[in-house]
This record gives structure tokens, C-alpha cells and sequence, in this order.
């Protein structure tokens, strides 16, 4: 049984013509001379390199749908009758203090100055990608009023046509980078932060020193990696001169656009966009202890790491690496992944899946914690969307694991209320929309919600889209105190391992999470027996 269904998928706009298709290679079992399409084999027949990527690029998010043997719906949540854990000030639970919106979902991260979120969420790394610089606003305020925190991705300032470099090619003025960062501390209320990433080429250009000397930005965030690729960040871009630009600044952009023979073909027609690539970063426990140092002294109260879906010796560096120079924040992203513009084939195949990896990062902080070493506090991503999956990540984790990192998911609100918006000026609301009405004040259950956290004359300058996110976050709050209540769980911090079951012998295996025949049997068996 093939895993997942190569050579024709939605994210590169591609199907097979026969229903009847060879699974370990995608192709029509019989594939006739004549066919007009539209395998991937087909298009890239005339478009070549363009089928490695989803598209079309700056309009989606793409997302890997392999089916990976285990995955975290593999585990169950715990119920249980009896007894509270978590409540304020040592309490006894009984039926009136117990109740579900009684539960608090805020937690905290850092090693020493600690960030308090008022949902154990925060969005992935928003970044160069047009999927992201399009919709910030929206992404920003919603993360703002929603009390979480936001990651400015990497390749902001090197990507902005507006960028000013100095001559020893250090940045100057980002003007898209202050756009991002004050359209979140603007609505900022002291829950979640905006952190911002680097990469090999952002720290070239000096992107540290300028956002901490000109907004004072306390946290950064050195990058190994991401679950949806092990390369580095890429966009596209759909004029030579702008592909010479990025050129220019030490990008790498493909194909070549000094090359005569690339130059012909775009003037023909043929080469419609470039790619702008980041470099492979390369790491050493030395070099990354320095760059640390370094930061540091540069001001930053907290530096974070974001690692991807490699195997289980980079874990182990990152891990123990992190403990040594006290990060305050380790997300560990797992395969697939989703993203703007990774390759499709890589999303695809590589990596480690997330359960995967996230088991092996639980028992590595065991050991670590075993030999008398402080595990920096943890952050799981790759793949969630839902209440349940929260909780899960964090019973998993536990009590590393301080929140979840979500990609997609976060964004998708963002680009819907931000639509929704559209569409009411427009007069085309869809009927999935419409059948709640025809204002945002009727369409987002949410809207007065907001309205009282930022008050009656600013609502109106509030985008749709950061409602939209807003909404979504609370659904995860309620949904999660729901479910923590159930395992009678009053407090994050409260969430253990024995919240979850394993509903097959493989995933108690990968997880060691117990059968859920096995759990608590010696427990239910002393009351038989008593």
C-alpha cells in the first residue's frame, strides 16, 4: 500500500486522466499516446522545473498528505470521574469549582524571563513568502488581541524593495519590517510576543542589530530547519530585474538571471519567474554557542531555536545544545509540514513524521533531565489544527512541552475574514457566509468581543481577518478547556502523560504511551479485587 499518490495532486494543479493509477509510481496504468493531460509527468513535460513547487505561488498554502503509519490520531484522550488537578490555590475540586470554564489555558515559556500566552498556540515563522506579506496585518492584529505569540519568518528585510543597505551592506532602513512589527505592538496588550527569525543571509545583513536597535525587539530566533524542508526558504518572483535585485544582495536565484541563454527565454516567454533560494546553514556546537554569545550581547533577553524534521542525531544536538546555552524556547517541527512555497516532492518524503519525532524529543529530555540538566522548555509543530491536538502535543510533552507551534492553521482564519471583508463590499457573500448575516457584526460571533478588548472607536480599524483569527483562537481555548476538564486538568501545567492512551500496539510502541488495554488495568484490577 503506497503511503501517499505521486504524480497528480491539487497543490501542483495536476490529475491523472484513469482512475486505474500504478502506486509506486502515479502513472496511469495505461497511459495512451495522444493523451491531453494532466499528470505531473505531462506539465513537466513543457514546464519543467516549475512542477517542484505548489502553486500558484503567493494565492496558497500547501500541505503535505502523506499517511504516515502513526500519527497523533492514533492517540486517545483519558477520562476520568474523580478528582481535580490544577486548580487555583491548591483546591479541592467538587461540582462547583470544577467546571469547564473554570479551566485556564495560559502558559509561559523562557528560561529565565518567561512570555505568558493567553492559549498555549503561536503562529509558524510568516516570513518572505507573498502569502504572508499580503495578509500580515491581519495575522498580526489577530495574534495581537488573541494574546499569542507571532514569528516574523526569516528573509523579511533581505526580500523588501524598499531595503536600505549601508556600505558595508548592513541594513539601514526595512520599512516592510517596521510595518510588521508595529502592526503587532500596536494591538499588543502583554500576552505573546513577535519574535523574529533569522537565517544565514538575515544575519549577513545585520538584521539583529536593526530590530533591536530600532524597536527593541527582546527575542530572536536562530533557524535549523522546518518540518515541511531541510533546505533553505525560497519565493518566486516574476521580473528579471527583481530576480538580478535579490542576486545582487547574495541570494541564490534560479534560474541564473545574468545568464544570456535564461535572459532569451524569459524575453521569449518560456521562463515566467525565478526562484530566490536561502542558503544551507551549517552547525557546530562552537558556532552555535558564539552566535548565542553574540546576541546576547546585543541585548536580547530571550533567543529561541526552530529545528525541522531531521533525523534523531540533529535532535539530540538541539536538545542538549539548547539546554547548555539556556534557550528559552525549542520548537521542534515534524514532516510533512505545510508552507507558501516549499518543494512538493520534499513536503512529500522527507523528514521525520511529527509523532515520530516528538517521542524521540520526550525521551531525549528524560535522559537529559536524568543526568541533572535543565530541558529548555519545548514547543511541538507539524501539523495541527485542532483542540484535541493541542492537548495532545502537551500530554505528550510533558512537562516539557509548553505550547504548540501552528502553521497553516493560524493563517487560514486570517485569509477568510480578510476574504469575508472583501466579499461584503462587494455584495458576494457566499452562502456559507451569508447565512449568518450580512455585516461583521451579525457574520463573526467574536466581533464584540473584540470590540471591548480594543474598544468602540478602534473596531473599525481592526481588519476582518484578525477577528477571524481571534475567533478561531477562542474556539481553541473553549475546545481545550472542554477536553482538560474531561481529564480533569485545571491548569496546563496540570496535563501529564497519563491524559493519553494508545489505541494501537505500534503507537504504544513509538510513543510509549501505554495500550489502552493496558492502562490503569492494575489499578481497575486492586478494585475488583479489594
Amino acid at each position: 500500500m503506497n503511503l501517499q499518490r505521486p504524480n497528480g495532486n491539487d497543490a501542483t494543479e495536476t490529475f491523472n486522466r484513469s482512475k486505474s493509477v500504478v502506486p509506486c509510481s502515479g502513472i496511469c496504468s495505461r497511459c495512451v499516446d495522444g493523451c491531453r493531460g494532466n499528470c505531473e509527468v505531462f506539465k513537466a513535460t513543457f514546464r519543467g522545473r516549475e512542477l517542484i513547487y505548489p502553486g500558484p505561488f503567493g494565492d496558497v498554502t500547501a500541505g503535505g498528505d502523506k499517511d504516515y503509519p502513526v500519527d497523533y490520531s492514533h492517540l486517545n484522550i483519558q477520562g476520568y470521574a474523580l478528582g481535580a488537578k490544577g486548580l487555583p490555590n491548591g483546591e479541592v475540586g467538587t461540582p462547583d469549582n470544577a467546571r469547564f470554564p473554570n479551566v485556564s489555558t495560559e502558559c509561559a515559556y523562557g528560561w529565565d524571563s518567561k512570555v505568558t500566552m493567553a492559549v498555549p498556540i503561536f503562529t509558524g515563522a510568516l516570513g518572505s513568502t507573498e502569502i504572508a506579506r499580503k495578509n500580515w496585518d491581519h495575522f498580526a492584529v489577530g495574534a495581537a488581541i488573541s494574546g499569542v505569540t507571532i514569528v516574523c519568518g526569516e528573509n523579511v528585510c533581505g526580500i523588501d524593495p524598499r531595503l536600505v543597505l549601508n556600505k558595508n551592506n548592513m541594513v539601514i532602513e526595512a520599512p516592510d519590517m517596521d510595518r510588521r512589527i508595529e502592526a503587532y505592538k500596536r494591538y499588543h496588550s502583554g500576552k505573546g510576543e513577535i519574535l523574529i527569525q533569522m537565517n544565514v543571509e538575515d544575519t549577513r545583513l545585520g538584521v539583529a542589530e536593526y530590530i533591536i536597535n530600532k524597536h527593541n525587539i527582546e527575542t530572536i530566533e536562530l533557524k535549523w530547519g522546518q518540518g515541511a524542508k531541510c533546505i533553505g526558504g525560497e519565493i518566486k518572483v516574476n521580473t528579471i530585474e527583481r530576480a538580478m535585485e535579490l542576486q545582487k544582495r547574495g541570494y541564490i536565484v534560479t534560474p541564473d538571471p545574468m545568464d544570456p541563454v535564461i535572459q532569451a527565454a524569459f524575453n521569449d516567454g518560456a521562463i515566467k519567474e525565478f526562484e530566490r533560494h536561502s542558503r544551507l546553514g551549517f552547525i557546530s556546537e562552537e558556532s552555535f554557542m558564539a552566535e548565542v554569545e553574540r546576541l546576547r550581547a546585543l541585548g536580547y533577553k530571550r533567543i529561541t531555536l526552530k529545528t525541522g524534521a531531521y533525523g534523531l542525531r540533529e535532535l539530540a544536538m538541539a536538545m542538549k545544545w539548547c539546554s547548555k546555552a539556556k534557550i528559552d524556547l525549542l520548537t521542534i517541527d515534524g514532516a510533512p509540514g505545510g508552507t507558501g512555497m516549499s518543494p512538493w516532492r520534499m513536503m512529500e518524503e522527507w523528514g521525520m513524521p511529527s509523532i515520530y519525532l516528538h517521542s524521540a524529543a520526550v525521551e531525549f529530555a528524560q535522559i537529559l533531565e536524568s543526568q541533572g540538566e535543565r530541558v529548555p522548555d519545548l514547543a511541538f509543530a507539524g501539523g495541527f489544527s485542532s483542540e484535541d491536538g493541542v492537548f495532545k502535543a502537551l500530554a505528550l510533552g510533558a512537562p516539557y512541552v509548553k505550547a504548540v507551534c501552528m502553521g497553516r492553521a493560524l493563517m487560514i482564519p486570517g485569509m477568510v475574514g480578510k476574504n469575508i471583508d472583501q466579499w461584503i463590499k462587494e455584495n458576494k457573500l457566499p452562502k456559507t457566509v451569508s447565512e449568518f448575516g450580512s455585516t461583521p457584526e451579525e457574520i463573526f460571533v467574536c466581533y464584540e468581543a473584540v470590540k471591548d478588548i480594543v474598544g468602540a472607536k478602534e473596531i473599525k480599524n481592526i481588519p476582518l481577518g484578525a477577528i477571524g483569527i481571534y475567533s478561531y483562537s477562542d474556539k481553541i481555548r473553549v475546545g481545550l478547556q472542554q477536553l482538560m476538564a474531561g481529564a480533569r486538568c485545571f491548569s496546563t501545567e496540570s496535563i501529564t502523560r497519563n491524559e493519553l492512551m494508545s489505541l494501537t500496539e505500534e503507537c504504544a510502541k513509538v510513543t510509549r504511551i501505554p495500550y489502552l488495554m493496558e492502562c490503569g488495568r492494575e489499578e481497575a484490577l486492586s478494585i475488583l479485587k479489594g
